[in-house]
């Protein structure tokens, strides 16, 4: 049996829930993620699950806050007069704002409140503090060949 390594290319099937069970997010049936363990393609928690994983093995792993999408930064959250957004922008609570910053890249940002004053703007990721259970199947697993050197972190 294969077993998945850092710098193996695999691909798995998985089924993320969060701690109620909500399914945040799955692979499609005919499109398994494809990536290469240990070149921060995914969370930390996930990569780790992986390795040492044998092709065609299942399990299902809790991955802490920390090894995901890191804690929720109070920092990162901002009340702001309504009035500071222009008013053909639609703000519904839960929806998420783009923004262009000054070097032209784009900040998503969460919409927590809403109301005809104030809206508070979150730019944590959305999983951020959150601890997530993953149901995993490791479909492939393809070996780095060994003359390759190995990729530096």
């Amino acid at each position: 049996m294969i077993k998945a390594s850092c710098y193996d290319t695999v691909k798995v099937h998985y089924i993320g829930r969060l701690a109620n069970g909500t399914i945040f997010d799955r692979t499609p049936e005919e499109r398994p993620l494809h990536f290469i363990l240990g070149q921060d393609e995914v969370i930390p928690g996930f990569d780790a699950a992986i390795q040492g994983m044998f092709q065609g093995e299942s399990k299902t792993v809790t991955i802490p806050c920390d090894q995901a999408y890191g804690p929720s930064k109070p920092e990162l959250i901002e009340t702001l007069q309504r009035s500071a957004i222009p008013g053909e922008v639609e703000l519904i609570e839960g929806g998420q704002l783009e923004i262009t910053q000054a070097d032209g890249s784009l900040l998503r940002l969460m919409i927590r409140a809403v109301d005809a004053q104030q809206v508070t703007l979150d730019a944590n990721h959305p999983l951020a503090g959150q601890d997530l259970t993953f149901e995993i199947e490791l479909q492939q697993v393809v070996k780095r060949p060994p003359e390759q050197p190995t990729p530096k972190p």
